[in-house]
């Protein structure tokens, strides 16, 4: 069997598609973990553990992306810059579209918004809670990464009527110069604490001289921008940020889970959060990658797989050898987390159920086992390959009724007329 395939073996085409999956991916962690929180405690409580996940994380990781791709600044081009490279707005899933008119003032609008199409067969109750309740504090939490004097108004938003409506909102965001500062939320103080939050992502590809495409985002805001636009570098970049972003969200799910409920409620709910998530993006990495499913696309999957990115975070081994495929999680950083748990506190203390929706997402008949740790890490599992497909988890299944879990991108790859910037 061949060997798996690695975030940095991947040419910069396959690269930008490993990083729209992974802000997709993002997404999916609320489709994952919502359901269950609704079961347990009914649709307000999941609106404001919901509003305080994203008012934790969203601060956080703005600010790294805008410090990794050298575009922090204050105005509203900044603000946009970031949300187009944010886990809560994947491009074409969330079709933000963008207009500058200068420093202090812009609008946005959403020519489809993939979250709506989920709840609005929920009712106009659960629209209300999505674009209403949750979205005012968020997008201020957001905007507020950038310039704490930044205000986000509706023009108009869901519920729609007439009930195909487009846009489906639309918003103006303004910087008020007189207005008081939006104060850091308190969730986001908190994630601030992390060692999600001070992870070091290292950058692979070539250097800015040999590697076409942006090598960064310091530049005016390019309302159409594409994955593709960017440099291998500054992809890779962007892939791990978005795994991060991922990481943080979860980390701050759990935290406001446990901060109403206690910490067993939190681990349970977040256990079938990442069962539902992992095993839905393996299933569409596995697609995107084009992967058949024998063992040697398993371990490829395992390797590329949002959850245990970035390395310098998640220490995380795949072992093939001949027809054995190990998994192994050392001594890293994420595991040492004190603010909240996170999945791979999870994964650490036995929950590896996660592991089992990962390899099922590629082959059917793949079933993951504990075993003793071969580095000297914290845990490890064996990957075997059986007769008979298991059914799916019921927890992926819920999270497949989300449109994300069958969406497909359509504007893939350079523009017209623009040049390919990496031959590789």
């Amino acid at each position: 069997m061949g060997a798996p395939r690695r975030l940095d073996d991947l040419p910069h085409a396959e690269l930008a598609a490993i990083a729209r999956e992974f802000l997709l991916a993002g997404q999916m962690i609320d489709r994952a973990g919502m359901p269950h929180l609704i079961s347990a405690y009914g649709r307000d409580e999941m609106r404001d553990i919901a509003i305080d996940e994203w008012m934790g994380a969203s601060p956080i990781y703005s600010r790294r992306m805008q410090r990794a791709l050298r575009f922090e600044g204050d105005d509203v081009s900044t603000i946009f810059k970031g949300m187009q490279l944010d886990v809560g707005a994947p491009p074409e899933f969330m079709d933000f579209r963008y207009e500058v008119h200068d420093h202090d003032h812009g609008e946005f609008w959403l020519d489809h918004c993939g979250a709506l199409v989920d709840v609005e067969p929920m009712g106009d109750d659960y629209v209300v809670a999505m674009c209403h309740h949750i979205e005012d504090p968020t997008f201020e939490a957001t905007a507020c990464a950038s310039n704490p004097r930044a205000r986000m108004t509706p023009i108009h938003r869901p519920p729609r009527a007439p009930a195909d409506r487009h846009p489906h909102c639309h918003w103006t965001v303004d910087i008020v110069a007189d207005a008081d500062p939006i104060a850091e939320p308190d969730a986001a103080v908190l994630m601030a604490s992390t060692r999600a939050a001070r992870a070091v992502v290292e950058p692979f590809g070539g250097t800015d001289g040999d590697d076409r495409g942006w090598p960064d985002y310091s530049h005016a805001l390019d309302p159409d921008m594409r994955l593709e636009d960017f440099s291998r570098r500054s992809l890779s970049v962007i892939a791990q940020e978005a795994c991060l972003q991922g990481h943080l969200l979860a980390i701050s799910f759990f935290a406001a889970i446990e901060r109403r409920h206690g910490a067993e409620a939190a681990a349970a709910v977040a256990d079938r959060q990442f069962v539902g998530v992992a095993g839905m993006t393996a299933g569409r990495l596995r697609s995107a990658l084009g992967l058949g499913g024998d063992l040697t696309d398993v371990a490829t999957v395992f390797e590329l797989h949002p959850a245990f990115h970035p390395r310098g975070y998640i220490d995380w081994s795949v072992d093939l050898e001949g027809d054995r495929l190990t998994l192994e999680l050392g001594e890293c950083d994420a595991l040492t987390e004190s603010a909240a748990g996170s999945w791979i506190t999870l994964l650490a203390n036995g929950h590896f159920a996660g592991l089992d929706a990962i390899a099922r997402g590629v082959d059917p008949r793949a079933a993951v086992m504990p075993r003793p740790p071969a580095r000297g890490g914290r845990a490890a599992w064996e990957v075997l390959i059986g007769d008979e497909p298991a059914a799916e988890f019921a927890e992926v299944a819920l999270t497949r009724f989300s449109s994300g879990a069958e969406f497909v991108f359509r504007r893939v790859g350079r523009r017209s007329g623009d040049s390919d910037p990496d031959p590789s």
